[in-house]
């Protein structure tokens, strides 16, 4: 069983930076690309960032681009989300996820909570 275990959450003010680490269990975590997605309270959950195997391809949701950067390290198994430039519409629990082929993102870590102030 893969275990993705989120951490580096917490409160900020506007305009700061955190960066969230995604630590993964699987022996084969180069094998997989990985996910960021956010859930806002009373909101559905919404894709942030993804990248590939390799880590040399990366996409964005269009309002965190230019501010977050989604990056990972096969060696240590753990992906990365650096978060600059935060705003409170930030605020969200932010889960990391395992993408398997043919049935998308099928492993999910506990999420981790991110709150901005104003």
């Amino acid at each position: 069983q893969v275990q993705l275990i989120e951490s580096g959450g917490g409160l900020v003010q506007a305009g700061g930076s955190l960066r969230l680490s995604c630590a993964a269990s699987e022996r084969t975590f180069s094998s997989y690309g990985m996910g960021w997605i956010r859930q806002a309270p009373g909101k559905e959950r919404e894709f942030v960032a993804s990248i590939n195997r390799s880590g040399g391809s990366t996409y964005y949701t269009d309002s965190v681009k230019g501010r977050f950067t989604i990056s990972r390290d096969n060696a240590k198994k753990t992906a990365y989300l650096q978060m600059n430039s935060l705003k409170p519409e930030d605020t969200a629990v932010y889960y990391c996820a395992l993408w398997v082929a043919g049935r998308g993102y099928d492993y999910w870590g506990q999420g981790t909570q991110v709150t901005v102030s104003s």
